[in-house]
């Protein structure tokens, strides 16, 4: 099928290449051109050469949002109500992890009209025990209409030490001084357009570019971290203050917007200690280098496409997928785990390693006061329905059919329209029926107007919002949103009302003043949640038992030369007795290196020979449980074994064996809950970040042979009654545990 053209344009305008440019967790006013002090001067001239929307919605969270962009329907409706990490089974429809059948993606739509199709960077649409190397790849972006593609398949990935997939296989990071994974990515994409445009120039193509900036890990080199020295010394409440009326002078606000207060549990910052003060600066000097980084690696993407003359016939989008996350809690982190645990990290502990902030032995990510200046004017947070998780910034560049660059478009609309306009500008129709499969229509509705009618009424009246049970709806500029507490019925919720064509910075609840009108919105939002397949609600993804590939499985068999296996698709051993069982041979003393290794630098475990010693080592966040055994490995054929010993709940014993003969003990007087690393596992050596701390050489690998390694699972979760108590833990919106 060619390529159509429409709205009466002509074959030059129908042959125009398409960008997404896709940021992760920048909040509505990170960018320079939406009032921030950073730096973005590569993306603040797609603003100026295009259009800034200033009410543009997206969901609070990543993979949900990506849905809905590339497809153009609601997320729930195309099964990825939630992070794709976790498949919440065939009872959830909406929430499985991977886009239905029924909802072709745009690179399938444009792919079938002839345009070339390429994906680089985060993927985050595949169920997470689906990310492994045997596949299935029916979800990976070859699959959904890519013909190229290079990144990461799940949330997050270190910026230095990246798991890496090119097309369908995994990869190992390219080997040079100074690696980041940002400008791999567009060294990949540039890779990809010169290939395109030297055999096939006149070929339009569809670019999907989405990087793991901003999201945390916050890593990038110090000189871009030295050169926001002095700018956060002030604090949150005078940069929030600056930002707000720096807003008001561009226009991205409205002027009648007022300024939230802060959000509950931060703190004034004249009252934190020095040393609070100090970490806490880091931090933020740490996010924003990132994103000054991010901007100039999007600067080069645009200096190819004007040298080699495609700027002009390129429409470019940019845009984030939710707001500035909460995941680094109140005192931010340097242990990208230790959120998902609910674990909250020490001022002091994390002090000691402010120089390493933003480097390739921490996970960094800013606190919750940092958070909410990202999202200024805005309260909360990612994850929350409030304007602070879903009002982001979008850019739209299309020079052919802009006559005002430069200006503000304050019409309301959502991630689910960007691609019926786009489907819209160049001419094409959605399929009714893709490669025999009916197709769902669009829910989104064309922008395109709003290129030409600076004034122009939004068709869009009504957008529902869920995350986790917490719940909003949008119409004709009311807002009822609820902030669910887990666990708490869903008619017990307490439910706030916004009239946003006055208040844009939502900071006027009028629920008590207009009773009649609260109730008919939250009757349209069940109306909507019926439309498109939110119901049946649930706000923890931890209970329903469901692990894809891993349910009801208690043996593991991984053989050496296995490929690194990520978290999500690797053996479960949280609040659960286990063994580890590994078959070796030894041909001379000096065979020695990882038999084992599941994690990184902040959280994980790895079993190593060294020195002729046998060598188990935890890393509890940042607390290293360590035991060598007390002989040696014998040469020759000997059988290795670790057993852990659950007592209690998340405490137990770890006993070291060779040849069945007991040689080390070590009482574990913690283990992690939930998540054992957000890296995954490998055998034979470890890969990506190291979780020993004993390493001689990166990766150590095993220099005698390993037969096999065996994990066995016990079934004594069952024993966790707690789990099913409310009052003895909270889930926290990314369905974790978090004590009490």
């Amino acid at each position: 099928m060619g390529l159509k053209t429409g709205l009466g344009s002509s074959d030059k305008k129908s042959a125009l290449n398409v960008i997404y440019i896709v940021l992760d967790d920048v909040g509505y006013s990170a960018l320079g051109c939406f009032g921030s002090e950073i730096e973005t001067p590569n993306i603040d001239s797609l603003a100026e050469n295009g259009l800034r929307y200033n009410n543009f919605n997206v969901t609070p969270l990543c993979s949900p949002t990506r849905a809905c962009l590339l497809t153009g329907r609601n997320c729930h409706s195309v099964g990825v109500g939630f992070i794709t990490e976790i498949d919440w089974g065939p009872q959830y429809p909406n929430k499985r992890g991977r886009i239905s059948d029924t909802a072709a993606t745009l690179a399938e739509i444009l792919k079938l009209n002839g345009m070339a199709t390429y994906m680089i960077g985060k993927w985050h649409l595949v169920p997470g025990h689906e990310a492994a190397s045997s596949g299935p790849f029916e979800n990976w972006p070859l699959s959904k209409g890519f013909q190229r593609y290079y990144g990461f398949l799940l949330a997050q990935t270190d910026q230095y030490a990246p798991d890496l997939v090119y097309d369908n296989h995994r990869v190992q990071r390219p080997d040079i001084s100074n690696y980041h994974l940002s400008e791999d990515l567009v060294d990949k994409t540039l890779e990809f357009l010169t290939d395109h445009i030297s055999v096939t120039p006149d070929r339009p193509f569809f670019l999907y570019l989405a990087f793991g900036a901003q999201h945390e890990p916050h890593q990038v080199p110090r000189e871009f971290i030295e050169k926001y020295k002095g700018v956060y010394d002030k604090g949150w409440d005078e940069i929030r203050k600056e930002r707000f009326e720096r807003q008001k002078g561009l226009g991205v606000i409205p002027p009648y917007t007022e300024l939230v207060e802060r959000n509950p549990g931060i703190k004034p910052w004249v009252e934190l200690k020095t040393k609070e003060k100090e970490l806490f600066i880091k931090f933020q000097q740490t996010y924003a280098g990132f994103l000054t980084h991010t901007d100039q690696q999007i600067g080069r993407l645009l200096y190819f496409l004007k040298s080699k003359n495609k700027l002009d016939d390129t429409i470019v989008v940019l845009l984030s997928d939710n707001g500035g996350s909460q995941e680094g809690n109140w005192n931010g982190s340097i242990n990208d785990s230790a959120y998902f645990n609910g674990i909250e990290e020490s001022v002091d502990t994390m002090f000691a390693h402010i120089d390493e902030i933003g480097g390739p032995s921490t996970s960094s990510n800013y606190p919750k006061g940092w958070a909410q200046v990202c999202n200024t004017p805005f309260k909360y947070y990612k994850q929350n329905t409030f304007f602070g998780g879903t009002h982001v910034p979008l850019i739209i560049q299309c020079p052919q059919s802009i006559p005002d660059p430069g200006s503000i478009r304050s019409q309301f609309y959502h991630a689910i329209d960007i691609t019926p306009t786009i489907l819209d500008l160049l001419g094409i129709e959605a399929p009714g029926v893709y490669e025999g499969v009916p197709q769902m229509p669009l829910h989104g509705l064309s922008m395109l107007d709003t290129f030409t009618e600076p004034h122009v009424p939004s068709k869009r009246k009504t957008q529902y919002f869920e995350m986790i049970g917490h719940r909003a709806i949008w119409q004709d500029g009311w807002v009822a949103v609820t902030y669910h507490e887990t666990g708490i019925p869903y008619n017990e919720d307490h439910w706030e009302l916004y009239n946003v064509n006055k208040d844009f910075s939502q900071k006027y609840n009028l629920a008590k003043k207009y009773p009649r009108k609260l109730k008919e919105l939250q009757a349209i939002w069940w109306e909507e949640a019926k439309r498109y397949g939110v119901l049946p609600l649930s706000d923890n993804p931890y209970r329903k038992g469901y692990e894809g590939l891993q349910e009801g499985r208690t043996t593991f068999i991984f053989y050496p030369g296995m490929a690194h296996l990520p978290t999500s698709a690797a053996p479960q051993i949280t609040l659960s007795s286990y063994s580890i069982t590994v078959p070796i041979f030894r041909a001379t003393r000096t065979a020695e290196g990882v038999l084992i290794a599941h994690g990184n630098h902040s959280s994980g475990y790895t079993l190593y020979i060294k020195d002729n010693y046998l060598f188990y080592e935890y890393n509890y966040v940042g607390t290293v449980y360590k035991m060598q055994s007390s002989v040696e490995v014998p040469v020759d054929y000997s059988t290795i074994r670790f057993e852990f010993k659950k007592e209690m709940l998340n405490q137990g014993m770890g006993i070291l064996y060779i040849n069945g003969q007991q040689v080390g003990t070590l009482y574990m007087p913690r283990t992690l809950p939930f998540l054992i690393s957000t890296e995954g596992l490998d055998i034979g050596r470890d890969r990506l970040t190291a979780v020993g701390t004993n390493y001689p050489v990166a990766e150590f690998p095993f220099s005698g042979q390993i037969e096999r390694a065996v994990i066995e699972l016990q079934d004594d979760q069952k024993d966790n009654q707690f789990l099913n108590k409310r009052d003895s833990i909270y889930i926290n919106l990314n369905g974790t545990i978090i004590y009490l």
